[in-house]
C-alpha cells in the first residue's frame, strides 16, 4: 500500500532534492514510473542521452518508488547500484523509467529499473539493480 502520493513526493523532493531529474507520472504498490525531458545538458556526442544521464535518473526512480511506500525520508540512500547499458537512447525523445522494488524490509531495500526510450518502449536501454540503506526508525 502506498503511503505518499505523486504530489505529496514531488511536493517532498523540492524541499530535500530540488536537483533530482525527471517527473515522477505514477506510484503503485512497490513501484513507480518517472519521465525525463532530455535536454542538451543530458547529451553526450552522438546526440545519445549520457551515461550518468541514465544513472542518475534511474536512481531517483527507484528512491521514488521506496518513498511512496516508507513515507518522506531523506536519510535513504543509495547503498549500491549496478548498471548495465543495453543499447544507446537518441538525445530526440524522452526517457521512461519503471522501478519495481523487490525487496523493502525495516533497514533494506532492493530493486530494479528499466529504463526506455519514449520512442520504443519495448527494449530497454537500461537495466539497474539497486539497494537503499534505510534509516532505522
Amino acid at each position: 500500500m502506498t503511503v505518499m502520493t505523486v504530489e505529496q513526493i514531488e511536493h517532498f523532493l523540492d524541499e530535500v532534492f530540488p536537483q533530482r531529474m525527471g517527473r515522477i507520472e505514477s506510484v503503485g504498490e512497490m513501484c513507480a514510473t518517472m519521465r525525463l525531458t532530455v535536454g542538451y545538458e543530458h547529451l553526450r556526442p552522438g546526440p545519445r542521452v549520457s551515461g550518468p544521464t541514465m544513472m542518475g535518473f534511474a536512481d531517483v526512480a527507484l528512491y521514488v518508488a521506496i518513498l511512496a511506500q516508507i513515507g518522506p525520508e531523506p536519510m535513504a540512500v543509495t547503498s549500491d547500484f549496478n548498471c548495465h547499458f543495453l543499447r544507446a537512447a537518441s538525445g530526440d525523445h524522452d526517457i521512461i523509467a519503471h522501478a519495481k522494488l523487490i525487496k523493502l524490509g525495516r533497514r533494506l531495500g532492493v530493486g530494479e529499473v528499466q529504463v526506455f526510450s519514449a520512442a520504443d518502449d519495448i527494449r530497454p536501454v537500461v537495466h539497474v539493480t539497486a539497494g537503499y540503506a534505510l534509516p532505522a526508525v
